[in-house]
């Protein structure tokens, strides 16, 4: 089954919030949408191509600021609509998740196969990290009280994150006390 193309509709919600440049949307994936969604800087770009084209996004090109040329995309009435239409739709189908981790441990056949052990590990201290970078982009967007009324919705995919990264962790843990016994 063909991956939906969700990338148009983030970029929609973004340019919403405010016009924003190119650069702008790279550095929003670097730092917030990249908890949760990955793209290739280089789709960005097109993707704002194609947006323009279908009228759904204007790029005005001028010199801001500090007199450095710069394009920002601003949403149209037309991109409002797709947008709204979309978040309003449901779709029942689960996404499919990509764990290459995952992926490898389907194809260990054997619990005393030397690469087991290295792999759990690896893993272990990959999603730890993580864990702990969730939890602190959790602390800095909304400080130490978690004040989610900043942006709800933010919020509670930063705590879905947590809680999935939690899960991941303590599912490792089980899996290495296993195999140490």
């Amino acid at each position: 089954m063909a991956q939906k193309n969700l990338l148009p509709m983030i970029l929609l919600g973004l340019i919403q919030q405010g016009p924003k440049t190119g650069y702008d949307l790279k550095k929003i994936f670097e730092t917030e949408i990249g908890e949760f969604w990955s793209v290739k800087h280089s789709q960005i770009y097109l993707e704002l191509k194609r947006l323009q084209s279908l009228e759904e996004i204007e790029a005005k090109t001028g010199f801001f600021g500090n007199k450095i040329e710069k394009t920002y995309y601003e949403i149209t009435d037309l991109g409002i609509k797709r947008l709204e239409e979309w978040i309003a739709s449901y779709d029942d189908l689960l996404s499919v998740s990509k764990d290459e981790f995952v992926l490898k441990l389907y194809f260990i056949k054997d619990k005393n196969d030397p690469r087991l052990e290295d792999l759990l590990v690896e893993q272990y201290r990959i999603r730890k990290e993580k864990l702990e970078h969730l939890k602190q982009r959790r602390r800095i967007v909304f400080g130490e009280i978690g004040d989610k009324e900043k942006n709800y919705g933010h919020f509670l995919i930063l705590d879905h994150a947590i809680r999935r990264e939690q899960e991941y962790v303590n599912w490792l843990e089980e899996i290495l006390d296993e195999q140490n016994r």
